[in-house]
């Protein structure tokens, strides 16, 4: 008998050639399993590893601290404090979101409002995200809810930034304030730091303008998470750069004054160095609070705002828009002088005929013979309606555009208005018909289309001051970098018309019979030169005319005159300008001359372009206080 069975040899070779085949299928795929093992440990282990830690470890901006804003002597204007707030761990609280508000609620006052968003808020977030629940506590308060934290579960005291304006009101226009962050900001800027919650941005004056300056830049917290996104520890921490601090050419102490001289006017006032353009004062009033921004501003305070005839929330130095009335005289008279009509002599009656239009003069029955010295001194309408009909509006457009007006100033505030000064292509351009000669004797006493602002007419006041094109500013230093001062063009006027144009407005205040003699300065050395202004704001008609144009005080408060003034002082040697506007305040006492003439007075026995200024000393990363130098 054979020693294997044929049949038995077959199924042997059947079942080694299937074993190998399996072994072989299975060497296969562990080698392909090796070779995939080698791929992601070896040669992808670096990319995974990366991968993996950027799911374990979290990195979370911190937004620095806000650079400080200062005046000219280091008075901090607006800086940081310490926000109290009051955080809610939903996750942790016990019986649930609600009854923890209810907890707090007894502790602290809390709106239906307020409990409204926080539970919708709960119900939108993770539970492990905290809600703030209270923000910008008083120290009672947040005391309080620290002597009662043992039995808030899930409540967690917290203290982080906030901004602070010490002065209130006073500052509120030059400032502006900071708000959250709106659609509108993130599409327009693609700073991250835009995306934490509860961040800031400036909204009006210099908090928009350099915005960019003052945010500085984001530190970094790295954290490592589970896969929850729940917070597990942090692991490191890179601080961020604090915002640059900036120095401002105000002089708060001149700023306060002026605004307590303003009152509850509805007013604006500059006080400008006429040499430099710098602004040592400048105030809209009434005025708001910006600190309220911070807390949130009602709907009652803010439809109070919106309803109030005097407009607090416009900076009526910028954006308000005045007929100049006769502050614009100096300039005709400059134009005047340098076009020959220096001798010129006009005899006033109390009008003035084009055609069939009679063009009136302020002083009913005229003022007799007048020059171009007494034509400034006296304010005579008439002797201006023919120096602007003799200078034609080509050359009285000219001479508004050099002195300042009809143009944005450049000061580094949103919002400036450029206001109009009128000529035959702006008025082909804007209504498409040809300019009147009647326009032109409007324009000449600073009535019809022309329109400025008071930064403007302080800017005017300080040009023919100094002889030189000077333009208003409003910072000194950003950061450590001290602003340039470009070199200043003289004005394109003559010594000889400067000089003749300074004696008029010395005239209207240092002379009897100069409209503002009433109210100048006595002070020996301390002298102002000016001149008034009414800016009409109702149209008189000609039977009023015949009978006696009814005086402001017999108006109602709507439909009286703008009281308006330039000055500068003192008049030996001048060094600061001055421009006030009230709102429908052309009345007999002259109200507006008599707050130029207090601040310039105080302006000049202060005298803050001899006090010693601040510049700032804070290293780069150092968010501790600036210094004074």
């Amino acid at each position: 008998m054979p020693l294997f069975d044929p049949k038995d040899q077959s199924r042997y070779a059947t079942f080694t050639r299937r074993t190998l085949m399996m072994s072989g299928g299975m060497t296969a795929v562990l080698g392909v399993l090796a070779g995939r093992l080698y791929q992601l440990e070896v040669v992808q282990g670096d990319q995974f590893k990366t991968k993996s830690d950027e799911n374990r470890v979290s990195e979370r901006l911190m937004a620095p601290p806000r650079g400080r804003i200062f005046d000219r002597f280091g008075s901090e204007l607006a800086d940081n404090r310490r926000n109290f707030r009051v955080l809610l761990v939903p996750e942790q609280a016990q019986g649930g979101v609600a009854a923890a508000l209810d907890q707090i609620t007894g502790i602290i006052y809390l709106s239906g409002r307020q409990r409204e968003r926080l539970l919708r808020e709960a119900n939108q977030n993770k539970p492990f995200v905290p809600l703030v629940v209270a923000e910008n506590l008083a120290w009672e308060d947040f005391a309080r809810i620290n002597l009662h934290l043992p039995y808030l579960a899930g409540v967690q005291p917290d203290v982080s930034q906030t901004r602070a304006y010490p002065y209130n009101n006073e500052l509120a226009h030059i400032l502006g304030y900071v708000g959250a962050v709106s659609q509108q900001d993130q599409e327009d800027d693609s700073d991250p730091l835009l995306q934490l919650p509860g961040s800031r941005v400036g909204k009006r004056g210099i908090e928009k303008q350099f915005e960019t300056e003052l945010r500085g830049k984001a530190g970094v917290s790295r954290v490592e998470v589970n896969a929850y996104g729940r917070v597990v520890r942090e692991l490191n921490r890179e601080a961020g750069e604090p915002g640059s601090d900036i120095y401002l050419t105000i002089d708060r102490d001149l700023q306060d004054y002026m605004v307590q001289r303003m009152g509850e006017e509805s007013a604006a006032a500059v006080v400008m160095d006429v040499n430099t353009g710098d602004v040592l004062a400048l105030a809209s009033t009434p005025a708001f609070d910006p600190n309220l921004f911070n807390v949130g501003v009602s709907n009652a305070q803010w439809k109070a705002w919106m309803a109030d005839d005097h407009t607090p929330l416009i900076n009526k130095t910028i954006a308000g828009l005045y007929p100049p009335g006769s502050t614009i005289k100096p300039t005709m008279a400059l134009a005047a002088m340098d076009a020959g009509l220096h001798n010129l002599q006009v005899f006033c009656t109390g009008s003035i005929t084009l055609g069939n239009h009679e063009f009136h003069c302020w002083k009913r029955g005229g003022h007799g013979g007048v020059d171009l010295h007494r034509g400034i001194v006296v304010s005579c309408d008439v002797f201006f309606y023919e120096v602007a009909r003799r200078l034609g509006i080509d050359r009285i457009e000219a001479a508004a555009h050099a002195v300042g007006l009809g143009h944005q100033t450049g000061i580094e505030l949103p919002g400036e208005r450029s206001g109009v000064v009128p000529g035959r292509a702006w008025k082909e351009a804007r209504y498409g018909v040809a300019w009147q000669q009647g326009e032109t004797l409007n324009t000449g006493i600073g009535q019809g289309y022309l329109n400025v602002t008071p930064l403007q007419l302080c800017t005017t006041a300080a040009r023919i001051a100094s002889g030189h094109s000077v333009s208003p500013r409003i910072t000194r230093v950003i950061g450590r970098s001290p602003q340039p001062r470009p070199t200043i063009p003289r004005l394109p006027f003559s010594d000889r018309a400067l000089a003749a144009v300074r004696a008029g407005m010395n005239g209207v205040t240092n002379t009897p019979g100069g409209t503002a003699y009433a109210w100048r300065i006595a002070d020996p050395g301390f002298e102002m030169a000016g001149k008034t202004g009414t800016a009409q704001v109702r149209v008189i008609s000609r039977e009023e005319h015949h009978v006696g144009v009814r005086k402001n005080e017999s108006l109602p408060w709507k439909l009286r005159d703008h009281g308006l003034f330039i000055a500068f002082a003192p008049v030996a040697e001048p060094r600061y300008a001055c421009a006030v506007l009230v709102e429908h305040g052309g009345l007999a006492e002259h109200p507006q001359v008599q707050m130029a003439r207090d601040i310039l007075l105080y302006a000049q026995k202060r005298d803050p372009l001899k006090l010693p200024t601040a510049y700032p000393l804070r290293a780069a990363g150092d968010a501790g206080a600036g210094r004074k130098a």
